[in-house]
């Protein structure tokens, strides 16, 4: 039998005008805008009617610590909607876009696989409705106005070797990451060391994505730190009147996108921070206008739980006010038997001793879940088919010792009929009400207080170790009133530790934080990992060299 590609499941799909599917949810004509047949943007004016609504339950997805075998988070999520639907629930799925960067990289998109799939595929992984392009746009214009005051005579003073803020775009350049501009006179600007982030990594995708309405976002742009003056006190967006024209830009990126998955189930594509240097969730307006719309909602965090899962629970559901009815925790045997010490090449073969050994990886995020947070958890197991039925059996019987449920996921060859059993366990926790939902930390603690709880009760770790610029870091942000605000992590998403060769659940390590900046506007604190980085760099072979298009405008290469 042949097996087709992603892309080509795509291309064969029977998509529904996009009208059709803003009907289903109850979304009059007039609160759409269209781009094109199968794409929208939806007035998020509609929240004046729809708060009369109540709240549908929010399922969050989220995985063990990702490894090359492969979890499958983003099609298991898309499949589960699907499923959801099939049993005749009103569903939607919340998802965040994909960034260029990955998809020309090694990642790939992230518009799911197989027959779980969110459509128009394309599009979805390219240029979309233009929302990372309106992200760098306003990264730029602030970065362009702080050089074009300090230019124009520097009336607040500000110092030109602290500036903290960068230019960004949309792809993986790693000679970008340290620069020096403003060169050949002084007509061309004041020289100075510079860099650029990935628009991913951007405060500005963060403030987009953590603010309920325009007043809200333009309020949060002018919050922005952008850099210190030379007697150290802190320059804003808003001191450099930026905030206007930064929102001006932003007003059509923040309505939610909306599309369907090859099952024609709503979903809103919308935000696409990276969960292992920003918070890794898709915006708080898809979300609670998705949980208006439908009785479910489907969404996910990115990476394994320690970072995305935390960030959604500790920053995007705190800020938002909602709690997820259920968590599903997805893995594969393939995964685990990484996580215990097997190579690539021997994933296919059966492989006890390496899943035991592998497993405590997936049992530490359950017992997040689940003790930590307090919230019920199923996991699934994303099948694949080299799995043997001791493997599966292995794993169901260490998650029931623990607790929890385990449902196989075959949603990539079966779409949503390959995860009713998964659904049907979904629907019974939401029902059962076991939610004792906390946070991990009260904002009240100290910066270093709450980091030390991720690293500690999160990770398993030790403890940590701060660099020198990091505690003065630390001290000048508690000084100037930052020190109740959340954290971000910023970490390798390959490990529980700071070690991306340290797989499976590692034992007595400690994670070094080498520095600690503020994202006042998005309202966290990021916090710096060991040799994390804001602009990754493309592999030796790039996804991009497999990517092409024919005379007719058909895109092959894509995933």
């Amino acid at each position: 039998m042949e097996i087709k590609s992603d892309i080509e499941i795509a291309q064969a799909s029977d998509m529904q005008p996009i009208e059709n599917i803003a009907q289903t949810l109850g979304i009059e004509k007039k609160d759409i805008e269209l781009y094109g047949a199968y794409k929208a943007k939806v007035n998020y004016n509609i929240f004046k009617e729809l708060n009369k609504k109540k709240d549908g339950k929010l399922i969050l997805v989220t995985a063990i610590t990702p490894t090359p075998a492969g979890e499958g988070k983003t099609t298991t999520t898309i499949g589960l909607g699907d499923s959801l639907a099939k049993l005749g629930n009103k569903t939607m799925i919340a998802l965040r876009e994909p960034s260029l960067g990955p998809v020309f990289g090694v990642k790939g998109g992230a518009a799911g696989g197989g027959y779980a799939q969110v459509v128009p595929m394309e599009d979805i992984n390219l240029h979309f409705t233009g929302d990372f392009h309106a992200i760098g746009a306003a990264n730029n214009l602030l970065a362009a106005m702080i050089d074009n005051h300090i230019y124009q005579g520097n009336s607040l003073e500000i110092d030109p070797r602290n500036i903290t803020w960068k230019r960004c775009m949309d792809m993986n350049d790693r000679q970008l990451r340290s620069i020096v501009d403003g060169l050949d006179g002084k007509a061309n600007g004041i020289p100075r060391e510079d860099g650029f982030d990935i628009t991913a990594a951007s405060e500005i995708m963060a403030v987009l994505c953590l603010s309920r309405n325009i007043e809200e976002l333009k309020e949060n742009l002018g919050k922005i730190i952008v850099g210190y003056t030379r007697d150290n006190k802190p320059v804003t967006a808003m001191q450099l009147n930026a905030q206007g024209a930064m929102a001006a830009l932003l007003k059509e990126a923040l309505k939610p996108n909306l599309v369907q998955t090859l099952e024609h189930t709503p979903t809103f594509v919308h935000g696409g921070p990276f969960a292992n240097i920003a918070h890794g969730c898709n915006s708080i307006m898809a979300t609670t206008m998705a949980l208006k719309l439908a009785d479910y909602v489907v969404t996910e965090a990115g990476f394994g739980a320690d970072l995305g899962a935390e960030k959604f629970i500790d920053i995007k559901c705190r800020l938002a006010g909602i709690t997820p009815s259920a968590v599903v925790i997805v893995a594969s045997a393939r995964a685990l038997k990484m996580h215990g010490g097997a190579s690539k090449a021997e994933l296919g073969k059966e492989n006890l001793v390496a899943l035991e050994a592998g497993l405590p990886n997936l049992l530490k995020h359950l017992e997040n879940i689940t003790q930590k947070f307090g919230l019920p958890a199923v996991v699934a197991i994303n099948r694949f088919p080299t799995d043997t039925e001791a493997e599966l059996r292995l794993i169901e019987m260490k998650c029931k010792e623990h607790g929890a449920n385990v449902a196989l996921s075959e949603v990539w060859e079966k779409g949503g009929a390959g995860g009713i059993a998964l659904a049907e366990e979904v629907v019974r926790l939401t029902q059962v009400g076991n939610v004792k939902f906390r946070y991990l930390y009260e904002n009240e603690l100290s910066i270093n207080e709450k980091i030390e709880k991720i690293v500690r009760e999160v990770y398993g770790g030790d403890g940590v170790d701060y660099s020198s610029a990091a505690q003065k870091e630390i001290h000048r942000l508690k000084e100037l009133g930052f020190g109740n605000l959340p954290v971000c992590m910023a970490k390798t998403q390959y490990s529980f530790s700071d070690d991306a060769t340290k797989l499976g659940r590692p034992k007595n390590f400690r994670v070094t934080v080498k520095n600690v900046k503020v994202s006042a506007g998005a309202g966290f604190l990021v916090v710096l990992t060991g040799d994390i980085m804001t602009m990754p760099g493309l592999p030796k072979v790039p996804s991009a060299e497999k990517i092409d298009i024919d005379s007719n405008g058909k895109i092959s290469g894509l995933f």
